[in-house]
C-alpha cells in the first residue's frame, strides 16, 4: 500500500490530507520546474503498466538519436536498479530512485536525485515512473509533458478503466505494435476508449524492437525543444 496517498482508501489517507500532501508536493514540483525551464531542458514524466515497455522505448529513443541529443534518466523502481543499470548500458546517464513501498515518484525525490546527477548538461531528462496506472497520474514533478506507454497486450480497455491517467497524458505511446498480428486487439477501440478521457487525444504506435514509429516520437519531442529553449531564454533575461 502506498504510503502518502493511500491509493484512494480514505481510511488510510484523509481528504485534506491528501490535499495537503499534494500542495506541498506541486511546491516542489514547481522548485524543479523552475530549474528546467532555466537551462531549456525538456523534462518527460513517462508513464505506464509495469511491462508497458518503458524502458525499451528510452533504449531506442537512444539508438534513434545516435548522440544527436544528450539524454539522461531518473528510473523509479520500488525494489531494484534494474531499469537504471539498462539505460546506463544504452549510452543515457541514469540514476535510480527505489521507492519501497510507494507505487510513485513525487517532486521531492525527483529533487533529491537531482543533486547528484548532471542533470543540467541534457537536452532531455526522461523521468521513468513507477510502473503503476493509478498514482502517478497525480503527482505533479515538474516536467513538460506526461507520456503513457500502453502496451498493445494489455487490451483495449485501460484508458476507460483507468481514466485519470490517460486524462492527464498529453501523449499516449501504444507499444509492441509489432505484436499486433498475434493479438485479439483492434487499435481501432483503443484509440475510441482514448477518445473518451483524453482531452486532445494523441496516439503514436510503436515497436522499440523493429523501430516502427519512431521518428514520429522523436519529432514530437523535437517540437518541444523550441519552447523550453525560448522559455530558458526569457528566464536569463528576467535575471540578468
Amino acid at each position: 500500500m502506498c504510503e502518502t496517498c493511500g491509493c484512494g482508501d480514505p481510511e488510510i489517507v484523509s481528504v485534506d490530507v491528501h490535499d495537503k500532501i499534494l500542495a506541498v508536493n506541486d511546491r516542489t514540483a514547481a522548485h524543479n520546474r523552475e530549474h528546467f525551464v532555466e537551462r531549456g531542458l525538456v523534462a518527460i514524466n513517462l508513464m505506464g503498466s509495469p511491462g508497458a515497455g518503458k524502458t525499451a522505448v528510452l533504449e531506442a529513443t537512444a539508438r534513434a538519436f545516435a548522440g544527436r541529443r544528450r539524454l539522461g534518466a531518473v528510473a523509479g523502481d520500488l525494489a531494484t536498479d534494474a531499469d537504471a543499470a539498462r539505460l546506463r548500458e544504452a549510452g543515457i546517464p541514469a540514476i535510480s530512485i527505489t521507492t519501497g513501498s510507494a507505487c510513485h515518484l513525487d517532486a521531492s525525490m525527483v529533487h533529491r536525485a537531482l543533486h547528484d546527477f548532471p542533470w543540467r548538461e541534457l537536452d532531455y531528462l526522461f523521468i521513468e515512473n513507477v510502473g503503476n496506472l493509478v498514482c502517478p497520474a497525480v503527482y505533479d514533478l515538474g516536467q513538460a509533458a506526461n507520456v503513457v506507454a500502453l502496451s498493445v497486450t494489455e487490451g483495449e480497455d485501460k484508458p476507460l478503466k483507468y481514466p485519470v491517467m490517460f486524462r492527464k497524458a498529453d501523449l499516449v505511446l501504444l507499444t509492441k505494435v509489432d505484436l499486433l498480428p498475434h493479438l485479439d486487439v483492434r487499435v481501432e477501440a483503443i484509440e475510441d476508449a482514448l477518445a473518451r478521457v483524453m482531452p486532445r487525444p494523441v496516439l503514436f504506435r510503436l515497436s522499440a524492437r523493429t523501430g516502427e514509429g519512431l521518428s514520429s516520437w522523436l519529432d514530437w519531442l523535437e517540437a518541444g525543444r523550441p519552447v523550453a529553449t525560448a522559455a530558458a531564454r526569457v528566464r536569463q533575461r528576467t535575471m540578468a
